[in-house]
């Protein structure tokens, strides 16, 4: 067995953007049950709405492989939700809901997953379907 054979990519849950974007929005929706009543609608319907949107979008650009302008549009569709998530962490702490190094912590790692999708989308003839 190769030590640094790179592992086959099947399906977006092998994406390690995917990986992490999906743990940040489980982090973010527990976190969340703890926002009050009155953000119901609000504050706390919207940053599990964008977090769980960046996890979307990632899966639906892997399924549009075979046209780069769709592939991108996804791709940017993610990115934008993962600044939109940002916002509202900002928020959240903010309004005193989010500990300041949670908030911290959680910004950080949308920064990391926002790199990795300019990286795919600055590299994107490479994630594309060879056509046959």
């Amino acid at each position: 067995m190769q030590k640094n054979r790179p592992k086959f990519i099947s399906s977006h849950e092998d994406l390690e953007v995917y990986k992490i974007a999906f743990d940040a929005a489980m982090e973010i929706f527990e976190l969340s049950k703890k926002f009050p009543p009155e953000e119901k609608y609000s504050l706390t319907d919207q940053i599990r709405r964008s977090s769980r949107s960046v996890c979307a979008n990632i899966a639906e650009a892997w399924r549009r492989r075979r046209y780069k302008g769709s592939f991108l549009s996804k791709l940017n569709d993610a990115e934008a939700e993962a600044a939109e998530t940002q916002v509202w962490l900002k928020f959240a702490v903010k309004c005193l809901y989010l500990d300041i190094d949670t908030g911290r912590e959680l910004y950080s790692k949308y920064n990391h997953i926002l790199g990795l999708i300019v990286i795919m989308t600055n590299n994107a003839d490479q994630w594309l379907l060879k056509k046959s």
